[in-house]
């Protein structure tokens, strides 16, 4: 309806109903995550991520290694929700440009309509694509490239994806679902021994042996099934705050092995060198061991060749203030090198 020398007055849309108190299919609780912008601001002054968002981490240290100057080439290897690619955008205009990669088909190009301008392409590619991605390009080399290898809060948020142990959905796992085996097939074709080696690999469970022997060659459809295996097969004597713990672990694992995250984070170390312009910076971003230990090494081992002129001493972690403020932050890890 319009009133004359009015502006068209919009109609207020319900959003749809579910029947009875809470949401029972994992669809529904989803559209929980349309959240109000006064209820973001409440979540975020809380010290939690709204859900279906992510918040940037370690964003004052990554650009203090990084500095990004006008006129430099930039390649974010894991857009994500886009917050840190961002910044290196605003910081390497004008003049620059900044390349974005990501897997994830769902996520991908809500970002890429999120970033879109001048400046900025996307490619849907793992960040070990990143070569690829360069010469499609025409580029010789990248003058800043940052890698964050964690999952992101949308990712988490979104019980149909399976990687979250706080959501009932399928269990799938994979960063693109278009693409491999979901972890409820590798979990049922997995055997005792090959299990445990992955749980010790990929989480550093120390309870590795017994786990896999319960959970091996069995059939979990959903993330709450495979979480009450694993409480299940827990000593009555763990502690439930280790309980959780051990769930958490068992989920990294296998969210790590259904995505051949470390056979890709291996090779994008090998190819970093050669994908650095000279003084290009890189900035690698971890949230457990078996990460940090490989890029770690991968810099030692640059430094020692000659290939890397500088590398960061100590890793770097999230200041207090900023795990208090956005605990998903606790386990970041960040090392950077200078080619």
């Amino acid at each position: 309806m319009q009133a004359d020398g009015l502006e068209p007055v919009k109609s207020h849309k319900r959003r749809p109903r579910y029947s009875g108190k809470n949401p029972r299919r994992y669809e529904d609780k989803y559209k929980e995550h349309q959240l109000h912008p006064d209820t973001i601001a409440k979540v975020l002054a809380s010290g939690k991520t709204p859900a279906g968002t992510h918040r940037p981490i370690m964003v004052a240290e990554i650009f203090e290694v990084l500095n990004p100057q006008p006129g430099e080439i930039a390649a974010d290897c894991t857009l994500g929700y886009g917050g840190h690619a961002r910044e290196i955008l605003k910081r390497v205009l004008p003049g620059g440009r900044l390349i974005g990669l990501d897997v994830d088909p769902i996520e991908f190009p809500k970002t890429e309509a999120r970033l879109a301008g001048t400046g900025f392409t996307a490619h849907r590619s793992n960040f070990a694509g990143l070569p690829k991605v360069l010469l499609a390009e025409q580029l010789t080399g990248a003058d800043v490239i940052l890698a964050d290898l964690g999952v992101s809060s949308m990712q988490l948020d979104d019980p149909g994806r399976g990687f979250s142990v706080k959501l009932t959905g399928p269990l799938d796992m994979r960063m693109n679902p278009q693409r491999g085996q979901p972890a409820a097939a590798l979990l049922e074709r997995s055997d005792a021994g090959k299990l445990a080696e992955l749980l010790v690999e990929n989480a550093d469970e120390p309870r590795a042996e017994l786990l896999a022997g319960a959970l091996a060659g069995k059939r979990f459809a959903t993330t709450r099934a495979l979480a009450e295996a694993i409480r299940r097969a827990l000593p009555g004597s763990v502690l439930d705050e280790e309980r959780e713990n051990t769930i958490r672990r068992v989920f990294q694992a296998l969210r790590i092995a259904v995505n051949e995250e470390l056979t890709a984070l291996d090779m994008f170390l090998r190819n970093l060198p050669a994908c650095l312009n000279t003084g290009g910076r890189v900035a690698i971003l971890t949230f457990h061991s078996g990460e940090d230990r490989r890029v770690k090494k991968a810099f030692e081992a640059g430094l020692a060749a000659g290939i890397y002129s500088e590398i960061a001493g100590e890793v770097i972690r999230p200041s207090p203030a900023e795990r208090y403020d956005n605990p998903r932050s606790s386990s970041a890890k960040l090392r950077w090198a200078r080619k």
